[in-house]
């Protein structure tokens, strides 16, 4: 039997992900989409004085972008908004226990749907998102 390319807790977000779902009153959601792989991410965040008290998401996907997808969930629950812009492509990845190169686009999905959801919050108590919103010219595509 060939060796599995993912590690146990990628398997694990993936067979059994968390958070899956939608907050109908949403503090901010962000969408992205891959149009290469065809991997599209929904998340979802609810901000209570200024800490993420609630994250969930949708994602149409391989499973290497619903275990991202959960693992990011999972990381910035009960985060200030601060702590949140950290998480790094890089860190999910880590935390999942590795990911394979080929796949680490999925992660870099996640953070980028992280960083917009927290752009849509912004402009919707009409702070300035600009900063860290991702840009087109930076998605990360193989």
């Amino acid at each position: 039997m060939a060796e599995q390319p993912y590690s146990e807790k990628v398997m694990d977000h993936f067979l059994n992900p968390r958070n899956v779902g939608e907050i109908p009153d949403a503090s901010g959601v962000g969408n992205i989409g891959n149009p290469v792989c065809g991997d599209i991410l929904r998340l979802y965040i609810k901000v209570e004085n200024n800490i993420i008290t609630d994250a969930k998401f949708k994602t149409f996907g391989c499973g290497a972008a619903i275990a991202t997808s959960s693992m990011v969930t999972e990381m910035v629950k009960g985060k200030s908004i601060d702590d949140a812009l950290k998480v790094s492509n890089k860190a999910v990845a880590e935390a999942l226990g590795g990911l394979p190169p080929v796949k680490m686009h999925c992660s870099v999905l996640a953070e980028e749907a992280l960083k917009s959801a927290l752009a849509d919050y912004y402009k919707k108590i009409g702070k300035d998102a600009s900063s860290f919103e991702p840009k087109a010219e930076e998605r990360h595509e193989h």
